[in-house]
This record gives structure tokens, sequence and C-alpha cells, in this order.
């Protein structure tokens, strides 16, 4: 062998083994990465130990405790977490499938450069204290929806609807641990939602309840469109080539339009319901999911929040621009200039936000002869704002409009 192969030998075995620590470094570099991210974000041994140590001591009760904590028959499967302080996992209860949600304290970020705050201690399930009767119960939950839902004037029938919801063994009585288990739930939007829209048929069902920790039925496609790939590889996909992946994977157009159906009934669902008003301020594909009969299944509703309830959190926030003014990611209202203060009136009814949602989603496919008049009835809806006159007879309009489009041309398919 001449000096000069022998030069491009060990050049080629040089350039082979960089390449090869340098694959090495990077598959070890995710490898940590999302073993880390996991760690963080899937803390579900906490959230069990949290729950069934404060269930042994007799502090909270409900009808999954003793599945979860004594015969273990209800167990976390899969972790769909997005933040450490929601805990989201696909479970098993005995041999039924559900989603179990716990509520975890926020997490502690470091700060680098100032001192480390002392992390507060959250005191867990401590109300209703011990001496509390119903009547007090029931006059604690009543004032809760005052501030919540406003001053509704059937109030009083939505205390004794989740009077029933809190008796977990069904016995005729709220025990002291099934109060505490209530109320603590009570806090929290989705939670409140699947009671109240319990008999709709686009509201996952409530099956079971420990403290704070909840299982809610569990829905086939989680997504509208999409095909799911790790977050690693989310990272190197340009958006405009992932919305055209995205829409490669959906149903067919019939299918689709009988969810769309679906997410224009929920919807009507939470517009001006039994209870007042709710907003949905965080309408993404993420967020809604169907069936195998592709009936409209919603998948998380926790930014999904009462009117009154939006405005207390949101008025005289300061604000610089309307960029301020957000709440979750679509529930949007003005700075005034004159008090930098945040308005408390959303600009984007839940009907606009959800055609928006809706527009690429429809007319991709769409049969050509309805094509034109589904385009021009989406944008009119697109445009629907709250404060416009007769918003609520727009609304209704727009709404009925686009379902009877949809369900004409769908009627007589197999897929109605």
């Amino acid at each position: 062998m001449t000096s000069t192969q022998q030069a491009r030998f060990s050049y080629v075995r040089m350039k082979y083994l960089f390449f090869s620590w340098l694959v090495v470094f990077v598959g070890s570099w995710i490898i940590y990465v999302q073993y880390s991210t996991y760690t963080e974000l899937c803390r579900g041994k906490d959230c069990k130990k949290i729950i069934c140590d404060k269930y042994k001591t007799g502090v909270i009760d409900g009808p999954a405790c003793n599945s979860l904590c004594v015969t273990e028959t209800l167990y976390f499967g899969k972790c769909l977490s997005t933040k450490p302080n929601n805990q989201m996992y696909l479970g098993i209860w005995g041999n039924l499938p559900g989603v179990v949600k716990c509520q975890m304290e926020q997490a502690l970020h470091l700060d680098f450069g100032t001192e480390l705050e002392p992390r507060k201690e959250i005191v867990l399930f401590d109300k209703p204290t011990r001496g509390t009767t119903v009547q007090k119960f029931k006059e604690m939950v009543y004032s809760l929806f005052k501030a919540k839902l406003g001053d509704q004037g059937n109030l009083s029938e939505l205390v004794n609807l989740i009077l029933t919801v809190a008796d977990g063994d069904k016995d005729g009585q709220v025990s002291l641990g099934e109060a505490k288990s209530a109320w603590a739930l009570l806090q929290l939007n989705e939670f409140l939602l699947m009671v109240i829209l319990q008999d709709k048929e686009h509201t996952p069902k409530l099956m079971g309840f420990c403290g704070d920790l909840y299982v809610m039925e569990s829905v086939e496609y989680t997504s509208l469109y999409g095909i799911s790939l790790p977050w690693v590889i989310e990272l190197f996909i340009p958006s405009g080539f992932r919305r055209s992946m995205d829409q490669l994977f959906t149903p067919s157009w019939p299918r689709k339009a009988k969810i769309a159906i679906g997410l224009l009934e929920f919807v009507e669902d939470v517009f001006h319901g039994p209870y007042g008003n709710f907003l949905m301020c965080d309408i993404s594909a993420k967020n809604l999911g169907y069936n195998d009969k592709y009936d409209l299944k919603m998948v998380d509703m926790r930014k999904i929040v009462p009117e009154t309830n939006l405005k207390e959190i949101i008025k005289d926030r300061h604000c610089e621009s309307d960029l301020d003014c957000v709440y979750g990611t679509d529930c949007r209202t003005s700075c005034d200039q004159s008090t930098m203060k945040c308005t408390s009136e959303v600009i984007q009814p839940n009907l606009a936000k959800a055609c928006l949602l809706l527009k690429d989603y429809l007319l991709r496919g769409a049969p050509s002869e309805i094509r034109e008049e589904l385009e021009k009835q989406l944008y009119s809806c697109i445009a629907l704002k709250v404060t416009a006159n007769q918003m609520e007879m727009e609304h209704s309009l727009i709404l009925n409009n686009l379902k009877t489009l949809l369900w004409k041309k769908i009627s007589y398919t197999n897929d109605s």
C-alpha cells in the first residue's frame, strides 16, 4: 500500500469515526432529553401517592378511591401530560378504558442569578372543615357558583345536582371526605362542565373521582387530524409542511362533515346553556376528538370557562397592547389605552373561533357543488363579532345554515 493510499485510508477511517461519534452523541442527547422531559411531565406516581395518602387517612373519599388505592384495579397507562401540574394518562378501570386526570402543584422553575424563593406549601382538601353541615356545604357551593357563573336563577338546581354527584357510594348522604373531594373538583372548569353537560352527546362522561383526581370517558381518536410524532422530530418540521401532513391524515370528507357538525352542536351546548355562557379559550385540533362512529367528543375542556368567571380574571389586568389581554390562546379582549387596563368583553364568539378551525378542515376535499357556498358561510362565520348588533340572531342563523348545508350533503350517505 502506497503512502497516498495509507493517507486516504486514514482519512476515511477518521471520517467514519467522527460521524459514528456524532451519531452516538446526538442519539444519547435525544434519549437524555426525552427521559428528562418524561420525568418532569409524567408524575403519576407522585399524584397517586398524594391522593392515596389522603384517602387512607380519611381526608377524602370518592367512587374511584378504593380501586385506585386498595384493590389497584384503576391504574395509569400511557402518559398524555403536556404540563407538569396537569397530569393526564390513559387508564384502565377494571375492564373499562378511561382518561385519568390529576392536578399537581405548579412545578418549581429555577431562575439562576436570583435567590431561590422557598416553595409555598399548598393546603390540599382544606374545605369544608369538620363539623360543616350539609346545609352549610350547599351554601358554600351556591356562593362558588354565583361567583363563577353569575347570578343565575336556577343555581339551586345545580347545587342539588352536585350533591348527587358527590355522593359517590350512593348511600343518600355526602360524607366529609366526599364533600372535600367535590369542593376540590369544583374549582376545575372541566369537572364543572362535565356535570352541567352530563347528558350532552359531545361531552365525555365522568366515570369517577377521588380527591381532585377524576376519570373520564376515553376517546378513540384524540385529534381532529394529523399524525402523532415525537416532539424532537416536530422541532425540525417546518410549520407549513406540518399543516400539509395534517391534512393528508384525515377521514373522508363526509366523515369530516359529521365531526364538524358535532363541533357546531357543542358550541350550541355551551352558548347560553342552562347555567350561562361558557367561552372556549383554546379551540385547537388536539382538544377535539371523535369516536369510531365519527361523533365529535371533547378531549380537553380545561380552557372552557364561564363567561362571568373570565371577566373577573381578565378585567383590570394591566396591559400595553391587545396582546396582553389574552386568556388561553383564543379568548381575547382589548386594551383600553386610556387606563392601560384590559376590558372584559371578549372580541370573538365561540362560533367564529370554531369556524376558523374548521375552514381548512372542511374545504379540503369538499364536493364541488357545495364548495363555494360552504366557503362563503365559513367566512361569514369567522367574521362574527361579539359586539355586533343582533349578534345572537346572526350566531343562530349562521350556525343553523352551516349545519343544514353539511347535513343535506351527507344525510343519504353511510357516514350520517
